[in-house]
């Protein structure tokens, strides 16, 4: 495959990257938090959806503000040294609603097929902000590539056309875009080429599985069973599936999934994308993170890798394996002839483990069979290695072969390192060329030296790992080599972070092979951030979990290291002996003296008001929408009534909750009315009966309903309409005699008017409490009842009711520390509430009511189901962490005479002694002005 051409010469051959969405962590100052997790393993890159409906919410409306802004992200990513594939659009998908530019459903154009507003000529300002976006990204970052209309198909031509006016636009030298676009053709639809691998370009694999969305319903299991499903053995075998393809180019979608909030997600998911992504939507590390380091790593050290012809496989007639158990894969670089043979299972379902030794040629020794003196290669289940030959580490030095996995390489302060993992129950094995002067080692009775064996070039040493290492162990130490091997779970408590010249002014010095080549190793922490030298001055900044070992290999020189600013003390007489006697540090990290004593209040304290007042039928809806549209450009049209439109979107009113207020004048004779309605993927019709003297004869007479509009759904299928969605009342019908009048109230301002600037268009309903601004911090409830969440609405009423209560933080600077409010009740109880916190929608949890999604989306989760969700993770930020935080919970009872009893509590899901520091809020308190 070939790089691409920059100012700093050839920039990428090799990229990895994981899909982040900024807009799901409405916190800009902690997305360096995600990034500097993203560099730690080893990748150098993320991809990052923008949302449309958050930045264009209406014609002529254009918003960057806020967590919307993409300058914040530019410049943590420069600060990281990631990369960025930005994804402006128009189209995205990421199961959200409004996923277009505005182009709302109520739009004249076809979506994804617009005509003539929507062409270059007339609509440059809507066409234009992708460019922007771009241009912003080319100015500051230099190089990254947008992918231009994710998922967008090719036909019809109208499609075509539509993409190639795109490109015209990205590619026009008036906008100064000198980033390289990529497409991503969804289910390999060949929409650009024959479907065949073109040699002249990367293989770019733009959403590769790192988990999956989870969808309504009662029964399934959530999350943590599609993080197994996906976990480090799926990543083992699938990721390097990709690599025996040859794709050099690969995104990880999710890698960090975060929450889709407020009015985001479309119908088929809840509030928690969390994705079962290597970062949990918590931000704390998972198992899948350290396969992903242990991948990356890899990647970041080995650049013959990312170089290689796919020369054949089992399939293609490679016959090198001693068992047909193992299918084998051989890459080859054509300029060094390092080898690459990715093994794993025949097939790749099973959980047997089989044993193997592999026939290989090397330059220096020809036609071997290896291992030669441990017994043989193992795979346990579902596993997949990379046994390299001719393997070049450091500066001078190369590996004839190793069964062994590589964890890293590189060269430390003149010496050329090397560091080898494995399973701990197998056995492993790797032919060196030992060089330089050795130091006094005190050798692990679990690793052999074999000088001589047949087959291998005199000055080659065979290094055996029996089975049993548990921890790292020293294999080599001289002057001009350090060979290390641990089992592969210790291995992932080790981290090599880039370290760039301080003094350096180039805006790219943090970016890997461009900017620096130098890296250390840092073992037992929770996370590395960072590492800089300064003279003899070793600083590092991280996280830790628990009190840890604090193991360095870094230059000779280094007389003194930080780690958070604070002085380390280190053990260097056990260093010398036990891992290496040039540049070794060992020492005891230990947590702050208040880790221990952080804790939550307890929720209480909680004041009720009546957020329904609608019902009542002398409410003055007067100032609400008139609803007596008679057409709609939403393709499915109502059921029954009388030709008049109640699609909310037709009156700017899309997602959240909308209500409805049917006006008719009673003669005594209606008995019944008849309601079809829409508030996402399912739809109820049912017939309402009047109660005994419910009715005013002569008088005006008013029936509200509540809706809870989950969402607009993507586009299914060829119907590129599918996404103009008829939510809203899609039948009514009196037994007997007309409605005079319906009146529509949404959010408050609509799409135009909407008074939270800060928090979006997509954060508020129609809600009385969320209309008069309830749910904000600062508005003064002293005048409500007091009444405990736990007790519900008075008299077990059906209706809705705010509940608000404050509580206070004072968490100690220096921590990160991962919180979530949890519903406690018994699930089954038959209630929504809506979840604010400091007058952010955080969540949306349905109390016995799930969604059961569509069958054949098969890269769904185990039994395609998930029970409500009830824990609702709230980052620092959007919590203030050093003050007065509000909760606001707007709870709707739907079964009159039920009890709910709805118990939210706040939790700790971590304590970390670190973090990324420097967390801003941003909540704006309540104001009256824009408040109907």
């Amino acid at each position: 495959m070939r790089g691409y051409q920059t100012s700093h010469a050839r920039l990428l051959t090799s990229f990895s990257s994981g899909e982040f969405h900024t807009f799901r962590l409405p916190v800009p100052s902690l997305w360096p938090d995600i990034l500097q997790k993203v560099k730690a393993t080893g990748m150098n890159a993320v991809s990052v959806y923008t949302h449309m409906g958050l930045i264009n919410p209406s014609r002529g409306v254009v918003d960057f503000d806020s967590f919307r802004a993409l300058q914040p992200l530019y410049d943590a990513a420069r600060e990281a040294g990631i990369w960025i594939v930005l994804r402006p659009g128009p189209v995205s998908y990421a199961m959200l609603t409004r996923f277009l530019l505005s182009t709302n459903t109520s739009s004249t154009s076809t979506l994804k097929q617009p005509r003539a507003e929507f062409r270059i000529g007339q609509r440059p300002k809507s066409l234009g902000l992708s460019v922007r976006m771009l241009q912003t990204g080319s100015r500051r970052g230099r190089q990254g590539g947008p992918v231009i209309d994710n998922e967008y198909q090719q036909t019809p031509i109208s499609h075509a056309e539509y993409f190639a006016d795109l490109e015209q636009v990205y590619k026009s030298p008036a906008s100064k875009i000198v980033v390289p676009l990529t497409y991503n053709d969804p289910g390999q639809g060949r929409n650009f080429i024959n479907g065949t691998v073109n040699p002249s370009q990367p293989w770019y694999i733009p959403e590769f599985q790192g988990g999956s969305f989870d969808a309504w319903g009662p029964t399934a299991p959530g999350y943590a069973p599609c993080r197994v499903l996906t976990g480090p053995d799926f990543q083992s075998v699938f990721n390097l599936q990709l690599w025996a393809s040859n794709a050099k180019m690969i995104n990880y979608y999710m890698f960090y999934g975060g929450t889709s909030w407020g009015g985001i997600p479309f119908p088929g998911v809840y509030t928690s994308y969390d994705y079962g992504a290597s970062i949990a939507e918590s931000r704390e590390l998972t198992t899948k993170y350290d396969e992903i380091k242990r991948q990356g790593l890899f990647l970041r050290s080995s650049p013959e890798f990312y170089k290689t012809d796919w020369v054949a496989d089992s399939s293609t007639g490679l016959a090198v394996s001693t068992s047909p158990a193992a299918f084998v894969s051989f890459l080859r670089n054509p300029d060094s002839k390092a080898g690459f043979y990715v093994v794993r299972q025949t097939d790749s379902t099973s959980t047997a483990n089989i044993t193997f030794k592999l026939n290989i040629t090397s330059t220096t020794t020809g036609a071997i069979q290896v291992p030669l003196v441990a017994s043989s290669i193992a795979l346990s289940g579902r596993q997949s290695k990379v046994i390299v030959t001719d393997y070049a580490f450091g500066q001078k030095s190369r590996a004839v072969y190793s069964t062994a996995q590589v964890f890293y390489t590189g060269t430390i302060d003149g010496r050329d390192v090397l560091f080898l993992h494995g399973s701990s129950s197998q056995e492993h094995e790797a032919a060196l060329a030992l060089t330089g002067t050795p130091n006094p080692l005190q050798q692990s009775s679990l690793v052999e030296l074999t000088h001589q064996a047949q087959g291998i070039a005199k000055g080659t040493t065979i290094v055996s790992f029996l089975a049993g290492i548990d921890g790292l162990v020293t294999v080599w130490d001289s002057d001009t080599q350090l060979v290390l091997f641990a089992d592969s779970d210790t291995a992932a408590t080790f981290w090599a972070p880039s370290v760039a010249d301080t003094n350096s002014k180039d805006p790219l010095k943090n970016y890997w092979s461009i900017g620096t080549n130098t890296s250390i190793l840092v073992g037992g922490p929770y996370l590395v951030r960072s590492a800089s030298i300064d003279g003899t001055a070793l600083a590092l900044h991280g996280d830790l979990k628990a009190e840890t070992r604090l193991t360095v290999i870094a230059p000779r020189n280094i007389r003194s290291i930080t780690w958070n600013g604070e002085q380390v003390s280190g053990d260097l007489a056990l260093a010398g002996t036990r891992v290496t006697a040039i540049g070794g540090f060992v020492a005891q990290l230990s947590t702050s003296s208040a880790f221990d004593g952080i804790s939550v209040p307890k929720l209480e304290g909680w004041k009720f008001m009546d957020s329904l007042p609608e019902v009542d039928g002398a409410f003055d809806d007067s100032v609400w929408v008139v609803a007596n549209k008679t057409t709609t450009n939403i393709p499915v049209k109502p059921s029954y009534g009388d030709g008049r439109i109640l699609y909310g979107c037709d009156y700017g009113f899309c997602e959240n909750t909308v209500l409805w207020r049917g006006h008719f004048t009673a003669t005594g004779a209606e008995k019944s009315v008849n309601l079809s309605i829409n508030g996402g993927e399912e739809e109820t019709d049912e017939k309402f009966t009047f109660p005994e003297g419910a009715l005013v004869p002569g008088k005006d007479n008013v029936i509200t309903i509540v809706q809870d509009n989950m969402g607009l759904a993507e586009t299914q299928g060829s119907n590129p309409d599918s996404s103009k969605s008829p939510r809203g009342i899609r039948g009514f019908k009196l037994d007997s005699g007309n409605f005079t009048t319906w009146k529509v109230q949404g959010k408050v301002g609509g799409y135009l008017g909407y008074p939270d600037k800060v928090r979006g268009v997509l954060n508020e309903g129609g809600l009385f409490g969320e209309r008069k601004g309830w749910h904000l911090p600062g508005f003064d409830t002293s005048a409500w009842t007091s009444r405990d969440l736990i007790e519900g609405l008075p008299n077990s009423n059906a209706g809705v009711g705010f509940f608000v209560t404050t509580f206070k933080l004072a968490i100690p600077n220096g921590f990160d520390i991962p919180m979530s409010f949890t519903f406690q009740e018994p699930f089954g109880q038959p209630y929504r509430a809506i979840l604010f916190v400091n007058g952010w929608m955080m969540g949306k949890r349905v109390g016995n009511l799930g969604y059961r999604p569509h069958l054949s989306m098969n890269y769904l989760c185990p039994n395609e189901f998930d029970s409500p969700q009830s824990k609702f993770p709230v980052h620092e930020g959007i919590l203030d962490y050093s003050g007065i935080n509000t909760v606001a919970v707007a709870l709707w009872s739907t079964i009159p005479g039920v009890p709910v009893t709805p118990n939210l509590q706040l939790s700790i899901d971590g304590v970390y002694d670190g973090g990324v520091g420097g967390v801003v809020t941003d909540n704006p308190s309540w104001s009256k002005t824009g408040r109907l």
